[in-house]
């Protein structure tokens, strides 16, 4: 593929219909939008500026910067990995190779706990959570940013996502109220949690070959393969789970589609009650909640 070539823009405006012509050209599906969000990005303006001060003259250096993203974003990586950053309910997260970008699917997963969080904050004066595989850390730093009686503990088993998720942590002014370490699940923990939260990997192993370029080549594959079965992670979270809830505490996961009677099981087998189901902005059943029988 010839890399694309914006030399003879010599305005703004000019320089983001040409990154736009690239992108269709390239068969994008969302090439006006991807266009529009890193022209600005790149260009440190906002997106309307595009339009009303596209006459605006373009730096060499905003050129070359604007034709190595062109490059990127045709070869297939996303828009927010050549960003650094994604948002994710309302925070800015840094990304890094070693950690998923978080999806708008994972935000279903803040909705369902914030009442338990807030409620049990109400009662106790504080919400303690750990969050399973945390990548950027975008789960427990929502329900921190959401809730400021609530601490969280984060676990990765990838040291550069705990590295990354810290940072994020600094950058957002979390950092008084989150950790995070490098672990294997919940395995060497003897801490007890009112909430237990965690979107491991689910994908089944076979289906990681059917991901669209944009996933598989840069999203790691440790935080997307569920083993065989896509069910992995959850055997280990619901064997490990009932000893460090607390008494009256919840478990919640995000779950893939077509998972929920599987996982629902596995966690049933280990003392669990099935607590809710929550759907996403799809329809698919994308989070379950659970307490202890006994809780």
């Amino acid at each position: 593929m010839t890399k694309p070539d914006l030399s003879a823009a010599s305005t703004i405006g000019e320089a983001w219909l040409a990154m736009r012509a690239a992108f269709r050209a390239a068969g994008l599906d969302t090439a006006d939008l991807d266009a529009r969000l890193l022209a600005a990005k790149v260009m440190e303006i906002e997106p309307h500026q595009l339009v009303t001060g596209g006459d605006v003259p373009l730096t060499s250096d905003q050129s070359q910067r604007l034709t190595q993203a062109t490059w990127e974003r045709v070869n297939g990586m996303p828009v927010h990995r050549i960003l650094g950053a994604r948002e994710f309910y309302g925070l800015r997260l840094g990304l890094s190779p070693a950690t998923l970008e978080p999806r708008p699917d994972t935000e279903t997963l803040i909705d369902a706990v914030l009442p338990f969080i807030r409620s049990t904050v109400m009662v106790k004066g504080s919400c303690h959570i750990v969050d399973l595989g945390i990548g950027t850390g975008a789960i427990g730093l929502a329900l921190l940013a959401e809730c400021p009686e609530a601490q969280c503990l984060g676990v990765d088993v990838s040291a550069d996502a705990v590295a990354t998720a810290l940072e994020n942590a600094r950058s957002l002014g979390l950092l008084a109220r989150y950790t995070a370490l490098t672990g294997d699940w919940l395995s060497g923990i003897e801490a007890q949690f009112d909430l237990i939260v965690s979107n491991p990997p689910y994908i089944p192993t076979a289906h990681l070959a059917c991901l669209s370029r944009e996933v598989i080549n840069h999203d790691p594959v440790l935080a997307l393969d569920g083993g065989p079965d896509g069910l992995s992670a959850y055997r280990t979270i619901a064997a490990q789970a009932r000893d460090r809830l607390e008494q009256g505490g919840s478990l919640a996961l995000e779950i893939g589609a077509g998972q929920r009677v599987s996982v629902a099981a596995l966690f049933l087998a280990c003392g669990f009650e099935l607590a809710g189901v929550i759907a996403d902005l799809g329809g698919v059943d994308r989070v379950l909640l659970f307490k202890s029988q006994d809780g």
